[in-house]
């Protein structure tokens, strides 16, 4: 029978594909868990999370749906956090039960506490759970599973079994010994006679007894100093301590006797131990990935800025409609005390408009916006929410990116040969379902050369049918769309700019022609090197 996962419904197995190294890098993966995780190990735990796709629609929903319940319950999300760590925390210490080196005595009572706090945590996560109603089918689940474990795990008996065990063992007051003297009256063993329920009272025979011990004079003197409680300290021998062989055999015989008083705990304890509500711990790593999320979200929704739920379409629509999109590492910026303001976009894809050439100015806001775009279907296709307003999708079935390589890399083919290699590597994989996310490629090379492989490669993805921003300089490349779009294809080519407005980037875009002329004027004229400008210049120097 499949196990119950936050992550997948009971009849849903995984489908995910593995995001490349280099798609994590050009997404700025790392940089925006290190937002998000507390620590490297949840830094770890996130990325590998995230790194794995999942393109069925049922599965997002499922995620969606879970993650929906964090947002809208805080005080949940942080004590279900707190409680579980405790968990995890007592099954680690739960391994020394058997530790067959540890002294019985040790696993008793430690294990008595454990158990006691164990109990709490189980029903302090129970009541959390009829406290919170929660909406989605994975919650529910995880509910009736907990609910499970503290119904069916007899814990009003393992309670009382519990006192009783730790009342027997408070009651243990003394030992009585026996021992055993050589012909010279020197003690060559110990043994326990009995563990008493009352502490022990020297009696007029004992110390009779002593003192005839003490009036032996030589027999004793420098070998336990005149004192018969010395015997746990000195031996006849002179050594101390642990190295006492009376004191070994005291400790033996005492570990021997409490073991089975261990024995007999672990025979009452093993139906609850078996059942085990530590396998709750297995659901840390999706609740640590939740939880963080969740928290993040909230942050940012504090700033003022949207993060919605996305609508999941059916997979094979290929569409999306997003309103008021930004990037989120704009957020994050937000949050670490930068005052910017955040410019949000409406943006589609559909058969009509599926591969867009992105032409805009310098620093105008291309590469940021392109990341956005990759990172709403990576957020989306992890059942979180996004950086919109409001936004509904169809999955992708993976997200490649071809930005600007390290020079290192290209040490052996050359910046285009790398180029090339990699684009060969993205057709090679990506189907009409992908999104393929292009950033100045071919842009190393001349301008006639770049130019000429670039409608080429739009051409073929204009037959593949993925949804496609290629963000440029050549604004030829976007000028040759009806071109382009005359060869048959699955969707059409558009073109899309990032504004600019009085001189200034407005970091708006909207489908329309390039225009690159209009673009250079209103920079020259920004920085005062306009032909008007300079000739205004030249002319009032020699007046």
């Amino acid at each position: 029978m499949k196990e119950l996962s936050l992550f997948y419904p009971l009849e849903k197995d995984s489908a995910f594909q593995k995001l490349s190294e280099a798609a994590i890098n050009d997404l700025s993966l790392d940089y925006i868990i290190s937002h998000v995780a507390k620590g490297d190990y949840e830094k770890k735990l996130i990325l590998r999370i995230m790194s794995e796709l999942e393109c069925d629609s049922d599965v997002i929903r499922y995620r969606s749906d879970i993650f929906e319940d964090f947002i809208n319950n805080p005080t949940f999300r942080n004590k279900i956090m707190n409680l579980l760590d405790q968990l995890s925390y007592l099954k680690t210490l739960g391994r020394s039960f058997n530790d067959d080196t540890v002294a019985p005595v040790w696993q008793l009572i430690n294990r008595l506490q454990e158990l006691d706090v164990y109990i709490g945590c189980i029903e302090e996560i129970n009541n959390l759970f009829n406290e919170f109603d929660v909406k989605s089918e994975g919650m529910k689940q995880l509910k009736n599973y907990v609910a499970a474990i503290y119904n069916d795990s007899g814990f009003e008996y393992l309670k009382a079994d519990i006192k009783k065990l730790i009342t027997e063992t408070s009651q243990i007051q003394s030992i009585t010994l026996g021992v055993n003297l050589d012909e010279t009256m020197c003690p060559t063993s110990v043994g326990i006679v009995s563990i008493n329920k009352k502490r022990f009272d020297h009696s007029n025979v004992l110390d009779n007894f002593i003192g005839f011990l003490n009036n032996l004079g030589g027999w004793l003197e420098g070998r336990y100093n005149g004192d018969f409680n010395g015997m746990s300290k000195i031996s006849s021998s002179g050594t101390t301590g642990a190295d006492n062989p009376l004191m070994k055999n005291l400790t033996r015989e005492v570990s021997n006797m409490l073991s089975t008083t261990v024995r007999h705990m672990k025979q009452k304890l093993s139906h609850y131990v078996n059942y085990s509500g530590y396998s709750l711990t297995k659901f840390i790593p999706e609740l640590t990935f939740y939880i963080r999320w969740a928290e993040f979200c909230a942050k940012v929704k504090e700033k003022g800025l949207p993060m919605s739920k996305p609508e999941i379409l059916d997979g094979e629509s290929g569409g999306l409609s997003a309103k008021g999109l930004y990037n989120i590492k704009l957020a994050i910026q937000v949050l670490d005390g930068n005052d910017i303001d955040i410019v949000k976009n409406d943006f589609d894809f559909s058969k009509e408009r599926g591969v867009y050439i992105l032409t805009g100015p310098n620093r105008g806001g291309k590469t940021t916006f392109t990341q956005a775009v990759g990172l709403i279907f990576l957020l989306a296709q992890n059942g979180l929410y996004v950086p919109c307003e409001a936004i509904s999708l169809s999955p992708c079935d993976n997200i490649f990116t071809h930005f600007p390589a390290d020079e290192n890399q290209t040490v052996n083919l050359g910046r285009l040969g790398e180029e090339s290699k990699r684009i060969s590597e993205i057709f090679s994989q990506a189907t009409e379902k992908s999104v393929l996310l292009l950033n100045e490629s071919f842009s190393t090379t001349s301008f006639s050369e770049g130019l000429y492989i670039a409608k080429d490669v739009v051409k073929v993805l204009r037959g593949l049918g993925a949804r496609v921003i290629f963000n440029t300089h050549m604004h030829e490349l976007a000028m040759s769309i009806d071109e382009i779009n005359a060869l048959d294809g699955k969707t059409k080519v558009d073109s899309l700019i990032m504004g600019i407005q009085d001189g200034q980037r407005s970091y708006k875009v909207h489908c329309a022609p390039p225009d690159g002329r209009s673009y250079a004027k209103d920079i020259a004229e920004k920085y005062g090197v306009s032909y008007e400008q300079l000739m205004k210049s030249v002319q009032s120097k020699s007046a």
